[in-house]
């Protein structure tokens, strides 16, 4: 029995990982095509765009584990059940229980993984993530300077450049200061690059002219080989990452610091994030119940079980979607945060009743068949 379980959690397995992998594949996708701004807007490295990229992976991973453990336990239980080897498992006297308990002990796997990526991989990842994309912002060489365009990286400042090459040289620049009124000035150089000298960042110009008027209304001419402009002023002081519900960690919800104003505000939606990663991994552990309960909570049938898995599917869809509308109403009404863990248990009682309920009226009724009729 044991080896036959062990080939069963085998043929579970298969499928659920390539499963996971399709819709990671998918994932990845749909968060490289909203993060595409950062490597052309942005004029970030690639490595910098793949490291944003899987840095976001783990709550995606949260949020698909279900999916595929659905998709999994539908397309092995199905396969197993019209080949018969369900129905051989039977005949040889493995109880139901037994049956199924290779697809509940791969639930429970996947359930735990997920938790681990909940309470801890997650903030630990999107944290990396909130600096990585500080330091996108607050990179010089992409906000102050496109090629081709001209910015404004703040008020009363105009910079254009023609092109950066492959080294970092800026060719053709053409800088309008007005931020001073009273002292109006246009610098125009031919190279330049961003440095940085005495603990700030510089843009050092080379072969170039800067015009200026006075306070007198004079227009100062001065040409140079080498002009270099402080970009501190343009600086925002002491950039403070500040991290979203996603980002903390499970002791940072459920035990919010009351003297920021911000955490004495949100507390309601803090304790409903927190419920919600420890109520996201009973989902794996329902779609699997869901999964099971269709294939061989009916009766055997050798035309398929397309009706019986489009309804496992939809009331999976259904599921969910509660899970999401319960998670958004306990962010107002922390009592609804019980309803959290209510819905994926719900989910799981209702498909171990349709699966042993079915075995209830397939099993034979002893002492009660119909008497037989002597004659007189």
């Amino acid at each position: 029995m044991r080896l036959i379980e062990r080939y069963l959690f085998r043929q579970l397995l298969g499928p659920t990982l390539l499963a996971t992998a399709a819709l990671t594949g998918v994932a990845i996708l749909s968060e490289s095509l909203s993060a595409l701004n950062i490597l052309l807007d942005q004029r970030q490295s690639p490595l910098v765009f793949a490291k944003i990229v899987l840095l976001a992976m783990p709550q995606l991973i949260v949020l698909i584990l279900p999916v595929a453990v659905l998709v999994a336990g539908l397309v092995a239980m199905n396969r197993l059940h019209t080949e018969q080897e369900i129905v051989i498992c039977f005949a040889g006297g493995m109880s139901r229980w037994r049956v199924i308990s290779p697809a509940i002990q791969l639930s429970v796997i996947i359930a735990l993984v997920s938790l681990i990526l909940a309470l801890w991989v997650q903030p630990l990842c999107y944290r990396a993530l909130r600096e990585t994309l500080l330091s996108v912002r607050t990179d010089l060489a992409a906000t102050l300077i496109r090629p081709g365009q001209f910015t404004h990286p703040a008020p009363g400042l105009t910079v254009y450049a023609q092109s950066i090459d492959d080294y970092g040289e800026i060719h053709n620049l053409f800088i309008n200061n007005a931020t001073n009124k009273a002292h109006d000035s246009t610098v125009t150089a031919r190279e330049g690059r961003l440095e940085g000298r005495d603990g700030g960042p510089v843009l050092v110009m080379h072969h170039g002219a800067n015009q200026e008027f006075s306070a007198t209304g004079t227009l100062n001419f001065l040409s140079f080989d080498e002009y270099v402009l402080d970009l501190r002023p343009l600086i925002a002081p002491d950039p403070v990452v500040r991290y979203k519900l996603s980002d903390r960690y499970p002791h940072e919800l459920f035990f919010p610091d009351t003297r920021q104003a911000w955490e004495r505000a949100n507390i309601k939606k803090m304790m409903a994030e927190g419920h919600s990663r420890f109520a996201a991994p009973l989902y794996d552990i329902a779609f699997m119940a869901i999964a099971v309960a269709a294939v061989i909570g009916g009766a055997f049938s050798r035309l398929g079980y397309g009706a019986r898995i489009a309804v496992a599917a939809g009331g999976a869809l259904l599921t969910r979607t509660l899970g999401f509308a319960v998670q958004a109403a306990a962010g107002s009404t922390t009592e609804l945060n019980a309803l959290q863990y209510a819905v994926p248990l719900g989910a799981m009682l209702v498909a171990w009743a349709v699966l042993f309920s079915q075995r209830r009226r397939s099993s034979p009724r002893r002492g009660r068949g119909p008497a037989l009729e002597q004659p007189a």
